[in-house]
């Protein structure tokens, strides 16, 4: 009897069953939809983050920071090479002979720029066309062509570097406010 009365109960959820389905809570579109896409633009921070760096040595340097990023942008350099390099050179600026824009030591001082703007973009394209082109594609191989008689100029170089990237680092990190 018991084996009769599981049968019939089996039977019964057999046929008289209803269809369930899964839901996934989307909502199946056609073949006239569309995705759209969006991107959130990041801005580029580097010349803010080498201004606020440059003015914590006081230098006059900084309020060219969008300048250091826009040549060496447009060279192909890293951005940061240029003003690390016055950083050993002068203190980044601060340090040079009187009225000659030139924080980067060129012919031990004597050479003299008119402007910081056109003492930036020298030395940029420079340091491009005479030595990135040429396989001094590093700190450490532009070196001993830029400073032969120093064996301790590249590791000066390379911690101006360090400390702009960390400086630029540490932007990342400030709380975004909306």
């Amino acid at each position: 009897m018991k084996k009769l009365i599981y049968f019939i109960t089996f039977l019964t959820f057999l046929f008289i069953r209803s269809d369930t389905y899964a839901s996934t809570g989307y909502i199946e579109a056609d073949a006239s939809a569309r995705m759209e896409v969006s991107t959130l633009a990041v801005a580029d921070q580097r010349a803010e983050v080498l201004k606020n760096y440059l003015e914590g040595f006081n230098s006059p340097l900084a309020p060219f920071a969008s300048k250091f990023v826009s040549e060496a942008d447009k060279y192909d350099i890293p951005w940061t090479w240029v003003p690390a390099i016055s950083g050993i050179e002068s203190t980044f600026g601060k340090h040079i002979p009187y009225n000659s824009y030139n924080a980067w030591g060129w012919a031990n001082g004597e050479y003299a720029f008119k402007s910081w703007d056109e003492a930036i973009k020298i030395v940029t394209k420079t340091l491009k066309e005479r030595y990135v082109d040429r396989g001094a594609d590093t700190i450490d191989k532009i070196a001993p062509i830029y400073a032969p008689p120093s064996h301790t100029w590249a590791g000066k170089v390379q911690y101006f570097i360090g400390k702009i990237e960390a400086h630029e680092n540490k932007a990342d990190q400030l709380p975004i406010s909306i």
